[in-house]
């Protein structure tokens, strides 16, 4: 069964409906599949098993992390919410980490007190670690995060390594390679080293050149200390995916062998490896299904009304060069429209002239009641919502095949009007009327 055949199913089970005229779909067993890829391609016989973690802000939904859970996937976390989230969702303090370039006093106190691994960003970050540690131990594995300062990929705001990233210790700022090894050698406890480099539009090279800077570092540490102190290199994700068609690209497998090629010592066992994929392992595994409500035309183009646009596809509507969706063209049933293609433009629902997520596209003509399905979504769309116009955040169900037909289930209820009333201040009518003189 393919997510195509669940286009179909989610219509005829009432999924979407003149009240619910947008649903986010997740592919069950594409998710499983996707991570049976990653743990094959980075498994090294003879050596530690590599440990993965899930960047949370790619999809932060309980039902989705715990799914990963049971598949031994850990948790990479940037907030006290989605810390909460991982811990509801079960997964063990020992196998979250906490990356964040912001963290609280109060964040990394409850981080160290679980037993939570943390990343530090900065000297003075880690110097609030110092205080902390002074009031007491704590079972939590502490690194650095490292910018390599490798340069950027075409997507400049997904590129996190830099010159003037706001990321990490700048690798090669002036005597900071020096202050890094000495601030190791101050702190036996330091034993972890952690770098990302960006994710989409960042080419596998480049990432690779990222963790190649970041696992020499290692080494100079360890022959400066004379131990092996930095027994873990966390290589981060950012592996980019491909939007332009079903194939899989550059995928695991392929950026696991670029790795073993050019940073060979980082397989040979001496350090521990771990991973935060996240749109890796499930944009390909979303779709976000939405009813057109009308179709017009302006300057002789067809526009088709729908109700997906900003509130879901937010990066698609306001960077479209940058973050492309392929749109299905689809029947009032859910199947492929068929028909000579029609340039028209795609919008959404928004009160705005750029809530468009496809512009001039060709596509059978789209008529009112039909649907579209934005493809590949699986990450940073629904899961991420943009709350203009107070539009409701739409229901997510989880999809698998069951005896020759499809089954959903539910990962996200619709927000309802009352639980948007409540995020917009409905329980605080009267404050500003108090503060009158």
């Amino acid at each position: 069964m393919s997510l195509y055949d669940a286009l179909p199913a989610a219509v005829a089970q009432g999924l979407i409906s003149d009240d619910r005229p947008v649903v986010a779909l997740l592919d069950v067993a594409g998710i499983e599949a996707a991570v049976a890829g990653l743990l094959s391609a980075f498994d090294t016989p003879g050596t530690p098993p590599v440990a993965h973690s899930f960047a949370v802000k790619a999809s932060p939904l309980v039902p989705i992390l715990r799914l990963l859970a049971a598949h031994g996937i850990g948790a990479e976390v940037a907030s006290q919410g989605e810390l909460a989230l991982a811990r509801t969702a079960g997964i063990p303090a020992d196998r979250i980490v906490l990356d964040s370039p912001a963290k609280t006093a109060d964040e990394l106190r409850e981080a160290l007190a679980l037993g939570v691994a943390v990343n530090a960003d900065n000297p003075h970050e880690l110097s609030r670690i110092d205080t902390l540690l002074a009031a007491g131990p704590t079972a939590s594995t502490l690194g650095l995060r490292i910018n390599p300062q490798i340069g950027h990929g075409t997507i400049e705001a997904m590129s996190t390594a830099t010159v003037h990233s706001k990321f990490g210790l700048p690798l090669r700022d002036p005597g900071a390679a020096e202050w890094i090894v000495a601030a190791c050698a101050d702190r036996p406890w330091l034993t972890r080293l952690h770098v990302h480099s960006g994710s989409q539009g960042v080419p596998l090279h480049l990432l690779a050149a990222g963790i190649q800077a970041t696992y020499a570092l290692a080494e100079r540490v360890n022959a400066t200390v004379r131990r092996s102190q930095i027994t873990t290199i966390d290589i981060g994700g950012g592996l980019p995916v491909n939007f332009a068609s079903d194939e899989v690209r550059p995928g695991f497998r392929a950026y696991a062998d670029v790795l073993r090629a050019a940073v060979p010592g980082l397989f040979d066992g001496r350090y521990r490896l771990m991973t935060e994929f996240g749109r890796a392992l499930l944009a390909k595994q979303g779709v976000i299904l939405a009813r057109v409500e009308y179709v017009k035309s302006a300057g002789g183009r067809a526009i088709a009304i729908t109700h997906a646009g900003a509130q879901v596809a937010t990066r698609t509507v306001f960077t479209p060069d940058a973050w492309p969706l392929r749109v299905l063209a689809l029947d009032p049933r859910g199947y492929p429209k068929s028909g000579p293609p029609v340039v028209q433009d795609v919008a959404g629902p928004c009160c705005f002239a750029g809530d468009l997520v496809a512009r001039a596209r060709p596509l059978p003509r789209l008529d009112a009641g039909d649907l579209v399905a934005l493809l590949d979504t699986g990450a940073y769309y629904f899961s991420n919502p943009f709350a203009y116009n107070s539009l409701p955040r739409p229901a997510v169900y989880g999809f698998a095949p069951a005896d020759g037909s499809v089954v959903f289930g539910p990962v996200r209820a619709a927000q309802s009007l009352e639980e948007l009333l409540t995020e917009g201040g409905a329980g605080f009518a009267d404050a500003l009327l108090g503060l009158r003189r």
